[in-house]
């Protein structure tokens, strides 16, 4: 009788522990690896630009969509779920060379991409005086950062010129945030407030070498806010002091005045200190919601400025010196965002409006052939 007992109880501890086992065995199972399938995974557009929808099929609860340059615009559809549609927009291309972006698909953990190709323009809508040839530009269309061979960034404390509030840094912030930036075919100038100070960009190209007459141009959106004050200027290479050597303002506008732009040179025998600079102010209605062109022609006899084609500033050498006309040395190309200052904080700074960014789409110099 307990020979059998014991037999009994052998064979329920069998069961039990083989039981257990296979509980272990249901543990170790992973759940299913989410998939991603889209109806195409690359795009080629034209350089006019277009609109693509691609069809998205995941095995996950969710997904969504993005992309990796500012240039594409991605709307997806019913991404709670398994199914959906992700439209990509891909406006005109406005330059030169071909350009390239992914967007990404992404559900759980899976990712799966799409390529986008686009085009390059015909030729770019340059408007130069005929006779002119380009020499130099940037398109602002390669890497994330101004190509050190053609840029330099100025690093000052605030108060350093006119009593501005911002600090110049090189490139980004003590905390890393970025006061210049090339990101979707733009070079991006940011002001921004971190830890208590402003930071901001002020950068030169070509500043050892300069050009000198030429017509130079560039593409550029205004930021909003009172206190910004942005500028696309000129100051010479071989610079000893001010007013003396010249100042070419081509564009400049504070942010208590929005869409009105202005031109300005500064001599020993104009300057604004005394009243007696060349300057003059128009209304670009849009300066600060979309991208106007500024340009300035310049000789030995003129210095001419203008908004969108229409004609700004003229001002002609009338042969009185260099204190009137300090204008035949060679001049190098600035773009800055300036915070509050004599002029930009004229009527105080909106704090609020921080950040806030100047962008340019392309800088251009042609001179004669």
């Amino acid at each position: 009788m307990k020979k059998l007992m014991l037999s009994s109880f052998m064979l329920s501890l069998a069961v039990a522990l083989t039981g257990c086992g296979g509980s272990d065995d249901n543990d170790d199972q992973q759940p299913a690896a989410v998939t991603i399938t889209l109806s195409q995974e690359s795009i080629n557009a034209p350089a006019v630009g277009g609109s693509y929808t691609v069809s998205v099929t995941t095995t996950g609860k969710e997904w969504g969509a993005y992309a990796d340059q500012d240039f594409i615009t991605v709307d997806a559809k019913n991404t709670v779920g398994q199914s959906g549609t992700v439209t990509l927009t891909v406006p005109a291309n406005p330059t030169t060379s071909t350009r390239t972006a992914t967007v990404t698909v992404m559900s759980g953990n899976a990712r799966k991409t799409i390529s986008v190709t686009q085009e390059a323009a015909a030729q770019s809508a340059y408007n130069a005086p005929e006779g002119y040839t380009l020499v130099w530009q940037d398109e602002f269309n390669k890497g994330s950062e101004l190509n050190a061979a053609d840029w330099t960034h100025e690093v000052q404390k605030s108060g350093w010129v006119n009593n501005e509030l911002q600090n110049y840094v090189n490139h980004k912030t003590p905390e890393g945030s970025l006061v210049t930036e090339v990101r979707g075919g733009k070079l991006r100038i940011t002001a921004l407030k971190e830890n208590g100070k402003v930071y901001s960009g002020r950068v030169y190209a070509k500043v050892k070498q300069g050009w000198t007459y030429g017509y130079i141009e560039a593409s550029i959106k205004l930021p909003k806010g009172k206190g910004t004050w942005p500028a696309f200027w000129m100051m010479p290479v071989n610079f000893r002091s001010w007013p003396a050597d010249g100042e070419i303002d081509i564009m400049e506008e504070v942010g208590y005045r929005p869409d009105y732009v202005s031109s300005s040179l500064h001599a020993n025998a104009h300057v604004h200190s005394n009243g007696t600079q060349v300057t003059h102010e128009m209304l670009c209605k849009g300066a600060e919601d979309d991208f106007h062109t500024y340009a300035i022609l310049w000789t030995a006899k003129n210095i001419t400025t203008f908004v969108d084609g229409k004609v700004q500033l003229s001002y002609d050498n009338r042969g009185l010196g260099r204190n009137d006309w300090p204008y035949d040395d060679p001049f190098y190309v600035i773009f800055n965002l300036a915070w509050g200052g004599d002029w930009g904080g004229q009527q105080g700074v909106d704090e609020s409006a921080l950040p806030a960014t100047m962008e340019v789409d392309y800088v251009r110099v042609f001179q004669k052939k």
